[in-house]
């Protein structure tokens, strides 16, 4: 059996990274802040931002992509305004997998999250930390703390679906319909064709608004150099499991089991009911691939206390997907809020025994 599903597709992986170089080479490479590296595992590893007195947040990512997003210059980091804010702020970073390592599932992701999590305790004095996911990383975050909703103090959902029924989104309808086998288990997928797939999916969110958003960026100076960074971060492609990208398809869009309350999870089936964790969901209404439909059925079936926050999105941003990290709209508009929404689960927590 090959163990790279689609291998030609890992050459456009290389060919991408170069492009992307050329774009860092020229300027528009990331411009992180300074970190320490608290833990590390052959699967991801956790980056340590020094200082903030307020709230301990834990930001969880994509894994198909670098987690720079997060950082991506200062003047559009969601990561740097929460340091700027005075937050304790950790980011999980998921390690690209290898050929030849033994199959990685949705329980290996959910338990990456959990040690992550016990670490982050450790390291600020056993407080709970909030988690912060963008994209499938809020998926994902969500499916913890639905296993393990007394281990964080909250959880923000940027952009991360958690209905995946007919109808919930132009991009899971036309993800479910996708022709083609799925990969096995040993596999690897190459992130170019998971780029690809993204494309061919849902060319007016990952194609067309982009090169939209090309042409309205060239007359603002500010905006067209966020473009040209994300279009930088957007070549540097990570490949992912076979066995964590089969479940993915199967079990959230082809099937919605999560939102079914079927996920199946550490030997348990997780959903609605499971998410008892106060819970915050921003919605760009301008992004296809996560609108208001994809979160609002499940949220109303949690007996948790959340908040949906939503915002008209902009342009600036390259992909509309990901304006609540880096839109400067957001920023003004939305970041407040999931501050102010923070520092409400301080003031309302039960007292510590």
């Amino acid at each position: 059996m090959d163990e790279v599903f689609h291998p030609d597709f890992l050459m456009l992986d290389t060919i991408r990274r170069a492009q992307g170089e050329v774009l860092a080479a020229v300027g528009y490479g990331p411009l992180e802040r300074q970190y320490d590296v608290a833990a590390c595992t052959r699967r991801w590893r956790l980056r340590d931002y020094a200082g903030g007195t307020r709230a301990s947040l834990l930001m969880i990512g994509a894994p198909i992509k670098r987690p720079y997003i997060w950082d991506l210059a200062p003047s559009i980091s969601a990561l740097g305004y929460c340091l700027d804010q005075g937050f304790r702020v950790h980011l999980l970073e998921w390690t690209a997998p290898n050929i030849g390592d033994e199959p990685i599932c949705l329980d290996d992701y959910v338990e990456a999250i959990s040690d992550a999590v016990n670490r982050v305790k450790a390291t600020v004095g056993a407080a709970m930390p909030i988690l912060l996911g963008h994209s499938l990383g809020g998926t994902l975050a969500a499916v913890f703390v639905a296993l393990d909703p007394a281990s964080v103090a909250g959880l923000v959902l940027l952009g991360a679906p958690l209905c995946f029924g007919a109808g919930t989104s132009r991009f899971r309808d036309a993800v479910a319909a996708l022709p083609g086998s799925a990969p096995a288990p040993s596999e690897l997928v190459p992130g170019s064709l998971l780029g690809h797939a993204s494309a061919l999916a849902a060319p007016a969110d990952f194609v067309w608004s982009r090169l939209t958003d090309a042409a309205l960026s060239r007359l603002d100076a500010q905006a067209l150099e966020t473009h040209l960074r994300v279009e930088r971060w957007a070549l540097d492609e990570v490949a992912l499991p076979g066995h964590f990208m089969g479940q993915v398809l199967a079990w959230l869009y082809r099937e919605d089991r999560f939102r079914r309350g079927v996920l199946p999870v550490k030997g348990r089936g997780l959903g609605p009911r499971n998410l008892t964790t106060p819970t915050l969901a921003a919605v760009d209404a301008g992004d296809g691939v996560v609108p208001l439909a994809a979160v609002e059925e499940f949220l109303a079936a949690s007996p948790a206390r959340t908040q949906i926050v939503v915002y008209p999105g902009e342009t600036g941003v390259a992909l509309q997907h990901l304006a609540l990290l880096i839109g400067l709209r957001a920023r003004a508009t939305v970041w407040p809020q999931i501050f102010a929404w923070i520092d409400g689960l301080a003031a309302t927590a039960p007292p510590r025994d």
